[in-house]
């Protein structure tokens, strides 16, 4: 009998293990659920708050509203395209099993429902693009706050569709447009346009295959090659003093106006910290929240907007940090009410990530302030300067003091010298 027990748990254990599957099980895998650790400081940041696009948060009841209105857009662009319904839903059909590896958490639903949400998601992103260049007449469109919370929750980690996905079904559309110098313009241009509307950031330079979906885009808009070429090396990004501190041993700040167009390009030399400038807005936080999270999934090495996030927030850890920058023009704010909610916005996109290496430049630039900062010479300086040269007039005063000094020293001297 015992024999029998124990052939009976092994043979369902051997049929239980056969079905498992490793996480993250092709190289495919590019779409994640943000990790607890990262997403518990702030749910909302990683959750649509009115479209769902693709299957990880299909369903979501708070999103439901918005199902019609795809539907809507959907039947647009079928309308618009020149390729059949049959042709475009079987394009879809065909890239189904890529499409599933593409994610890392288990997708449950059947292929047939898997296709029909990421055909009617598709169309609707690729109508809601193609409405932005020539149709403002429209219920999304004619409400700026809609359009931009639209904009927003297609740039969320959670919430995408592999990019190559974009481009067939647009391709397939368009194809005769798009081959004979139409005014149809590649998917990829069409998608960098609409998100420079949110984002003015830098200029793609990366060819289509390397962008894996449109948080991964956001985050190449940023990057030039530059920066993906710069070397990273093992250590601690430590910088012990924020920028109040800095600035009161002497440390000059300034809006870095490199021709890199990019704001990881910082800088430090002389005595000088470059920072190109930062426009802090109420999105802010969001964007570089699931940025830091595809990194810390996907980009494990080579994190670098996740370095820049890491030297900001110890650069401005405090209201007087933040007025320092804001005093510099690198700082501006647009977020209504109180400026030191910026600090807050730095820190705590900042937490719970994990770095085994940094960007070599920054470390090299912690490096320099940490010595900068312990140098006595700079600080006796910086005193110098700030109480006795902030002003025309304190300047002539104490040179004023320093010229009567030396008379008074050279008179007594003088007259040592004829009492002898």
């Amino acid at each position: 009998m015992n024999r029998y027990m124990e052939n009976h748990v092994a043979k369902e254990l051997e049929a239980m293990l056969k079905k498992a599957q490793p996480l993250f099980t092709t190289k495919s895998c590019c779409i994640y659920k943000v990790p607890h650790e990262i997403r518990q400081s702030n749910e909302d940041a990683y959750t649509p708050g009115l479209v769902s696009i693709g299957p990880l948060h299909y369903g979501n009841y708070r999103l439901v509203t918005m199902e019609s209105h795809k539907q809507v857009y959907c039947q647009h662009f079928i309308q618009r395209s020149e390729a059949s319904l049959s042709d475009l839903v079987s394009c879809v059909q065909q890239l189904e099993p890529h499409i599933r590896a593409c994610y890392s958490e288990k997708i449950n639903l059947t292929v047939d429902k898997l296709v029909k949400v990421i055909f009617i998601d598709c169309c609707f992103v690729i109508e809601l693009f193609l409405r932005d260049e020539w149709m403002r007449n429209d219920a999304i469109f004619s409400k700026p706050w809609m359009w931009v919370r639209v904009i927003y929750d297609l740039l969320l980690l959670e919430n995408q569709v592999p990019f190559f996905v974009f481009e067939m079904l647009y391709n397939l559309a368009f194809a005769s447009r798009l081959n004979n110098g139409g005014k149809f313009s590649p998917f990829l241009r069409l998608a960098v346009g609409m998100f420079s509307k949110v984002e003015k950031q830098g200029v793609l330079t990366l060819e289509t295959s390397r962008i894996a979906h449109f948080t991964d885009l956001l985050r190449y808009l940023y990057l030039t090659p530059f920066h993906t070429t710069t070397p990273r090396e093992r250590g601690q990004l430590v910088l012990g003093h924020g920028a109040s501190e800095l600035f009161k041993a002497g440390v000059k700040f300034q809006v870095n106006k490199s021709n890199h167009d990019c704001i990881l390009d910082l800088e430090f030399e002389h005595g000088v910290l470059k920072i190109p400038h930062i426009l802090v807005h109420d999105k802010t936080e969001v964007r570089l929240r699931n940025i830091v999270a595809l990194e810390q999934c996907h980009y494990p090495r080579h994190h670098y907007l996740t370095d820049y996030v890491n030297f900001l927030a110890q650069l401005v850890n405090s209201n007087k940090d933040v007025d320092v920058l804001i005093n510099a023009g690198i700082i501006e704010s647009t977020i209504i009410g109180n400026d030191t909610s910026v600090n807050k916005i730095f820190s705590d996109v900042g937490k719970n990530i994990l770095m085994e290496n940094y960007n070599a430049n920054y470390l090299q630039i912690c490096h320099g302030l940490n010595a900068y900062y312990k140098h006595p010479w700079h600080t006796k300086m910086a005193t110098l300067r700030r109480d006795y040269f902030t002003t025309p007039w304190k300047t002539v005063t104490f040179i004023a003091g320093i010229a009567l000094l030396l008379l008074i020293l050279l008179i007594q001297t003088v007259c040592s010298i004829l009492q002898v």
